[in-house]
């Protein structure tokens, strides 16, 4: 395949008609204080299907055709950006931070991982007239939606808790700390469950090695690898120029590990974030380093990404009001009943265990990339895709009010190691 003229045109017209909107719309978005993901998501809405694809059509067209070259150079760029995404994430969540939270974060994260998944699974194995899923997909599709309503959005509670001002607090470090355990498995789950979709897997491995090789892999990363990343980066800081050198190693590292695990039968998001981790936790990363990391990927790479998602949907026609409302309902409820319970058996008061609750609901971009994956691996239709991102955003939209309601007499903290996150997320 070769871009024509008229194809590098088009393509480079519409990264910057998408990069531009999506800045306008998040920069209003966060003006009203919203995550800058629904003002990116919004931009695609305006660009895509829904309103300038049905307003003017032809012009529509123009500027994203759906076929050719130009879709497929696209849809190769916002899947680096999903990688990249990932791997930025994976930056965030510090392990040492779980370990010192020890018992109360473990048990937070076990609750609200444990409950959203079997509500979720419960449903979608028992309801699926309701999301018009196959019968010989329900498994699958029961596993996924447990998934999905157990995901927190780390980076967005994060900026949350800052904005309230509660991220040196108690309550703070325990949902930062539940949320990172509450990622890690929840993206463990995942991957398991695109390999057991058959249309996703085009590895020769039986699915039985993908997940004993993503286990190896995982654990391989977050010891060895971590620990030589760490031992290098200051060598590595000192020899090669700056910004450039920590650049190309920390994407380098990015695509490799993505690489491995598309290879062996896992998504390559999965790959980026493990490899996130260890990256993001090596104490010789500068805060400097972290930023200019994070800049990049969330000022560049993310707009386009989010963007993305709506301009391949008509979301006014593929709007579902009771998928929605049986998504949204069960994702409030079993995050909330999961995270207060949970941090009420570790031993946090009513208000508190309540305020953990809902911090644990925000779901935000994590949930809206999880969805984009089941629906290209066509485990979901447009409808639940729909629902699902609705839902991300009202969660997140939710979790910074409640919280402020129920954290008004708390005790500081050290700080965790977050740096300047984007509230794009």
């Amino acid at each position: 395949m070769k871009l024509s003229h008229s194809d590098i045109v088009t393509l480079i017209m519409s990264l910057g008609v998408m990069l531009i909107l999506s800045r306008l719309l998040g920069e209003v978005a966060r003006k009203l204080r919203f995550p800058i993901v629904v003002g990116e998501i919004l931009a695609g809405l305006v660009l895509g299907k829904t309103i300038l694809g049905t307003f003017f059509p032809q012009t529509a067209v123009n500027l994203f055709p759906s076929s050719g070259n130009v879709p497929i150079a696209l849809s190769g760029i916002t899947s680096l950006a999903a990688i990249m995404l990932l791997f930025v994430a994976g930056m965030e969540l510090e392990l040492s931070l779980v370990i010192k939270q020890g018992r109360k974060a473990i048990i937070t994260s076990i609750g609200s991982l444990i409950i959203p998944l079997a509500i979720g699974a419960y449903i979608g194995y028992f309801h699926i007239e309701i999301f018009h899923i196959r019968p010989e997909s329900k498994r699958v599709f029961a596993l996924f939606l447990g998934t999905a309503l157990s995901i927190t959005a780390l980076p967005v509670i994060a900026r949350i808790l800052m904005d309230l001002g509660l991220y040196k607090t108690r309550v703070g470090t325990i949902i930062i700390a539940a949320a990172m355990l509450n990622d890690l498995v929840g993206w463990l789950i995942f991957s398991v469950v695109l390999g057991l979709i058959q249309e996703h897997r085009e590895a020769s491995l039986e699915l039985w090695q993908t997940i004993v090789l993503t286990f190896v892999y995982t654990i391989l990363i977050l010891t060895g690898a971590k620990w030589l990343i760490n031992k290098s980066l200051p060598w590595f800081q000192k020899k090669f120029a700056w910004p450039g050198g920590v650049l190309s190693l920390a994407f380098g590292l990015c695509f490799l590990g993505a690489a491995f695990t598309e290879y062996i039968g896992i998504h390559a998001i999965f790959g980026a974030f493990i490899l996130g981790i260890a990256f993001g936790d090596s104490e010789h990363l500068t805060r400097k380093a972290r930023d200019i990391i994070q800049q990049f990927v969330n000022n560049i790479f993310a707009p386009l990404f989010f963007v993305n998602i709506g301009l391949r949907l008509n979301f006014v026609d593929n709007f579902d009001l009771t998928i929605t409302l049986w998504i949204l309902v069960a994702a409030l409820i079993s995050k909330l009943i999961g995270g207060f319970l949970g941090a009420k058996i570790s031993g946090l008061d009513y208000k508190e265990s309540l305020a953990v609750g809902f911090g644990m609901n925000a779901r935000g971009a994590m949930e809206i990339i999880l969805a984009n994956l089941a629906l290209e691996a066509k485990l979901i239709d447009d409808k639940i895709f729909v629902s699902l991102v609705i839902m991300a955003i009202v969660t997140s939209m939710i979790s910074g009010p409640m919280l402020s309601i129920f954290c008004k007499d708390v005790t500081k903290v050290n700080e965790p190691k977050f740096t300047d996150l984007e509230d794009s997320f």
